[in-house]
């Protein structure tokens, strides 16, 4: 699958980023994670640290899918809100959903001391603005069932918006406790800390085809074999090439980069901004000081008309970027990409187990919450190969049916 378009800006940020050999021969291991995007590299650095003998396999180089197009916002919230997850899955299970990726959040920041190339991993708070006053009562009612559940949120007027930004606007939900990062550092990051704990990592060594075992898989590649106990497919948005979801949905979307600004717009601590319509736009900054801008998603196509709108996609953005900075207007892109984008009927990610696919589990982060997605599917799919019953992945089950019903609630108690 062609993933991306454009100019995507985050491989000149690591120069001489680290390389890996292809495989040739036959090796044994407990646990082979196939992807060496974010999945495989949350997951890769997960069994490092318990223990397991992990091999990673990746059919290109390091980072090189769908992490080159992400644009590194992760958050507590995410596109279905609490309030409609508590009405869809019940209150039980929307609240656990939002604990485990506030969970997730907190243990990516936690990442940046433990590895030794820095991933530009930073702490910030969101602001979740109302696009027109119609969203400001379900923007208000969010709130209520964020603070109710111990969520640190504040609900903003439109003149303390307007005090703190270049802009105005109905009213905001202004969060804290979330994170930007660098994508691609992070997954290099990770898979580099992994390999010196010992996870054997190959590069351009795609997998061919698997024989599925009572004892476990044998993946097959060009030179070589791996006979592994289980399997981690963590292959993003190609997943469903492999293994078809018919609850996912694939589009395309897109993004920019700016030139560094010399003198940066009135940005309230520089915190993540989107907005309640949908679909929406989505604003970040740079360590660098560049501002990323996104959205504009719609209808997936060919990769070549993909490459074509990523001009006048582009444009778009930055003009929507200078509507709500005006004093950065005639600020410069420095880069503009498209790319596919996944997402699921009911909102929630798809991880765990499959019943067609034995001695398997999959990461399937689909949603504008991937990167965090991706580290709650590696906290619970190491627990579960080490033997260790997790619950909480009924809410992602591969099988879920298409249309939830609230009255299904875990029993799930709450993780340390």
């Amino acid at each position: 699958m062609n993933l991306n378009s454009g100019n995507t800006p985050w491989s000149s940020t690591l120069q001489n980023p680290p390389t890996y050999p292809s495989l040739e021969g036959t090796i044994h291991c407990d646990c082979l994670v196939v992807g060496a995007g974010m999945g495989g590299a949350m997951a890769a650095y997960r069994l490092s640290l318990s223990g397991a003998d992990a091999v990673l396999i990746e059919k290109r180089r390091v980072g090189s899918g769908s992490s080159h197009a992400n644009t590194g916002l992760l958050q507590i919230s995410n596109d279905k809100s609490l309030t409609s997850c508590m009405n869809t899955f019940g209150q039980k299970n929307g609240l656990l959903f939002y604990q485990l990726c506030q969970a997730g959040v907190r243990n990516i920041l936690d990442l940046p001391d433990k590895l030794d190339i820095d991933p530009q991993i930073i702490p910030r708070s969101s602001l979740l603005y109302a696009s027109t006053p119609e969203d400001v009562p379900a923007l208000r009612e969010e709130y209520e069932n964020l603070v109710a559940n111990g969520f640190d949120s504040e609900f903003w007027e439109e003149d303390k918006i307007a005090a703190l930004y270049s802009f105005s606007k109905p009213a905001g939900l202004y969060s804290r406790g979330d994170a930007e990062a660098n994508p691609y550092r992070t997954v290099h990051s990770l898979i580099a800390k992994a390999a010196s704990n010992g996870v054997r990592v190959f590069e351009q060594s795609e997998a061919k085809h698997y024989e599925f075992t009572r004892d476990g898989v044998i993946c097959h590649t060009e030179n070589g074999r791996i006979i592994a106990k289980d399997v981690i497919f963590a292959m993003g948005y190609e997943t469903q090439e492999f293994k078809k979801d018919r609850g996912a949905e694939l589009i395309n979307t897109y993004a920019v980069m700016t030139k560094p600004l010399k003198d940066f717009p009135k940005w309230h601590e520089r915190s993540l901004l989107w907005e309640t319509a949908r679909p929406y736009l989505y604003f970040r900054t740079t360590p660098e000081g560049r501002i990323i801008a996104g959205g504009k998603d719609e209808q997936l196509t060919d990769p070549e008309r993909r490459e074509v709108r990523v001009i006048s996609q582009g444009q778009k953005l930055l003009e929507e970027l200078e509507a709500l900075f005006p004093e950065i207007k005639g600020i410069e892109l420095e880069y503009s990409w498209g790319a596919v984008f996944g997402s699921t009927r009911d909102g929630l990610p798809y991880i765990g187990p499959h019943p067609k696919f034995p001695h398997c589990y999959f990461i399937e982060g689909y949603g504008g919450n991937g990167t965090v997605y991706s580290m709650i599917a590696a906290e619970l799919l190491t627990d579960t190969i080490a033997g260790k019953h997790r619950p909480e992945l009924d809410l992602f089950s591969l099988t879920r049916s298409a249309k939830p019903s609230p009255s299904k609630n875990l029993d799930v108690m709450k993780q340390s």
